[in-house]
């Protein structure tokens, strides 16, 4: 039976059903779970939670007395805090040793080296699912902790070199590009370093479930995405039944790969789950997931700016989670490296540094005059700095320039802008 109570009223042995409230308001990755110890409790009851859900039948009812008051605590109960010896606490451990900041400008070489060896890692693991092995998620745990730690020291520069570079696969692309994401998000929301790593690792294996589709040698361009619908959703459950058997993997990074393209409205896959049945880290992965997506050229859509991806992300109504979504554009930036951009002085420019004073005035680097119509100088222009008069008024439209391709035009801006080898 389900009862709803205030949080003053909840008591160990309770079963939590449901929290009234935004993730703002508690800090537990699961939306269902038995309080079984002081600390839950305690936490429950200091939160800004408006009410639970508890559910009787799994739990004990308000003033019940019995053995219920004192649950064990079991590893099913709650897999997402692992054991101390388990490989994923081995593996965290690392990524919790401070990490000195680095500007952006030294940090995207060392995540220019970080990517090439992940790339390879990545690509060995999605060819071992493809020919039928058992995922070895021991071997990319190391490139989740390497992610982490470029992200600590620098939020902004393995995302905006995955979004600027050409020469990666899409598939292996996107899977480091999601992970970087959703550390970002993790750690903007202040999450745990063990859920930090959680949510990383689930972005990096989120499309696992692509590799055991049919091949299908008549979609164009080999784009799994283009395949029928319903093949194309089995995806999901194939790589959350593959990840299954690892026997290991907290069941935060499972939900995340069941729950990533379920929507808030109940129009997503593989359930249709509707808001308050969807986990957090799910609700996370389903904004990194299709933010990435939409930078992503498809055989039928072309890929969009960040900066317009971003905007497409807002108004897709009753699709995400309203505060994740914003925690997510506040990670990223309203203008992301990568987004080319109008300036006031009448210049074209690109965002290749955010400034954490001011989201809104990025470091741009300048190339196109609309004053001339003529390409100029590349130039690096501060916007916060009192000497600059410049400001971004809006997302530039750059197909009347007569420039290169986009894409190629992304990547040569960063490459030169921080002296890359392509």
């Amino acid at each position: 039976m389900l009862k709803r109570i205030t949080v003053s009223d909840l008591e160990i042995g309770m079963f939590v059903h449901k929290m009234e409230g935004s993730w703002f308001s508690h800090p537990f990755w699961k939306a269902k779970f038995l309080i079984d110890d002081s600390d839950k409790l305690a936490t429950l009851r200091s939160s800004s939670l408006d009410g639970v859900v508890i559910d009787t039948t799994k739990g004990k009812d308000v003033g019940e007395a019995g053995p219920r008051d004192v649950a064990p605590r079991s590893a099913q109960a709650d897999r997402s805090a692992p054991p101390p010896q388990s490989r994923i606490h081995k593996m965290t451990a690392r990524a919790s040793s401070k990490t000195d900041p680095a500007p952006t400008h030294v940090e995207v070489h060392a995540a220019q080296a970080l990517a090439m060896r992940a790339q390879k890692t990545v690509h060995n693991t999605f060819i071992a699912a493809r020919l039928g092995k058992a995922i070895n998620v021991k071997a990319v745990q190391p490139v989740v902790t390497d992610i982490m730690d470029s992200v600590r020291r620098n939020p902004q520069a393995f995302g905006g070199l995955m979004r600027c570079k050409l020469k990666n696969e899409a598939v292996y692309q996107h899977a480091l590009s999601v992970s970087a994401l959703m550390v970002a998000l993790g750690r903007h929301m202040k999450l745990s370093t063990t859920e930090v790593h959680q949510a990383g690792l689930a972005g990096l294996l989120l499309d696992i479930g692509t590799n055991y589709l049919p091949h299908n040698p008549d979609i164009a361009d080999g784009d799994i995405r283009m395949a029928d619908p319903k093949t194309w959703q089995q995806h999901v459950l194939l790589g959350h039944r593959a990840l299954l058997n690892d026997g290991e993997l907290p069941d935060a990074v499972l939900a995340a790969c069941l729950e990533h393209h379920e929507r808030m409205d109940g129009t997503g896959f593989p359930k249709g789950l509707k808001r308050g049945e969807i986990s957090t880290i799910g609700c996370m992965a389903a904004v990194c997931d299709s933010f990435d997506f939409l930078l992503t050229r498809s055989y039928t859509t072309e890929a969009l700016d960040p900066a317009v991806a971003v905007q497409r992300l807002k108004h897709m109504e009753g699709a995400f989670d309203e505060d994740i979504l914003r925690a997510f554009i506040e990670s990223v930036g309203l203008y992301p490296i990568g987004a080319f951009v109008e300036l006031a002085s009448s210049k074209v420019a690109m965002v290749i540094d955010e400034d954490p004073a001011d989201a809104t005035r990025p470091v741009v680097q300048a190339f196109y005059s609309r004053e001339t119509g003529e390409r100029i100088v590349p130039h690096r222009i501060v916007l916060t700095r009192a000497d600059s008069h410049d400001a971004i008024v809006g997302i530039a439209e750059l197909s009347d320039c007569g420039l290169p391709d986009e894409a190629q035009l992304r990547e040569l801006i960063f490459l030169t802008a921080y002296k890359l080898a392509s």
